[in-house]
């Protein structure tokens, strides 16, 4: 028996997956400009000479690292409500789930920067009568951040397909609004298949873009820390 495909329910509902898709964005974006605040406050804590500074935040770091972003999920949307009162609606969860995963693997990525940098670099600044603080902000960010800049792409890649696990707390993203649609047209294969398609149209978009920006800081000379 051959199976004979059929789009045109899945298409009839094109408003929920464009709906779903921003959902994801949202997620995504909030998660990506709250993580590298908090990356980089992690990595100049991880980087302190003092270890009341920098073992908390290397502890956090690792957490963040290494347990399953949906057990941290769970965590932040079922236990956080039960331990602090604090309600958590889906998408607040899952904003600050991945904001802080994102901020222990973006810390790395800051931390691999700044100590890239040549220790020359820091000896002329102070030479000049900078502060450490000034020369961070003046001289070492500025190169270091150059260097970043593929590596943020690929974790804002990565980020972009870990956000389809906020569809088990029933947030609206692409991949809930595409099982709700699959349940009612009866077109999972359909259904999936678009949404396969709208991640792969954006994530290969994000991945040429992070490929091209590679290239030209190659050109330039500058590495890149990954």
């Amino acid at each position: 028996m051959t199976y004979q495909w059929d789009f045109t329910p899945v298409l009839a509902n094109s408003g929920l997956l464009a709906q779903g898709l921003v959902n994801t964005l949202k997620v995504t974006g909030t998660a990506l400009v709250c993580g590298v605040v908090l990356g980089l406050a992690l990595a100049l804590l991880r980087l302190s000479p003092r270890s009341y500074l920098s073992w908390p935040a290397g502890f956090v770091i690792e957490v963040f690292r290494t347990t399953p972003p949906l057990v941290q999920l769970f965590w932040f949307y079922f236990a956080l409500p039960l331990l602090a009162g604090i309600e958590m609606t889906p998408f607040m969860a899952a904003a600050v789930t991945f904001s802080i995963q994102s901020a222990a693997f973006f810390a790395e990525v800051f931390r691999g920067g700044i100590v890239s940098i040549e220790r020359g670099q820091w000896d002329g600044a102070r030479a000049i009568g900078m502060t450490q603080a000034q020369a961070l902000r003046r001289i070492v960010l500025p190169q270091a951040v150059k260097r970043m800049i593929p590596a943020f792409m690929e974790r804002a890649i990565e980020l972009m397909k870990t956000t389809t696990l906020v569809a088990t707390i029933s947030y609206a993203d692409l991949l809930y609004a595409a099982n709700e649609i699959s349940q009612k047209t009866f077109r999972p294969l359909e259904t999936f298949t678009v949404a396969a398609l709208i991640y792969f149209v954006v994530i290969t978009a994000f991945s040429l873009a992070a490929r091209q920006l590679e290239r030209r800081l190659s050109v330039s000379g500058e590495s890149t820390v990954r």
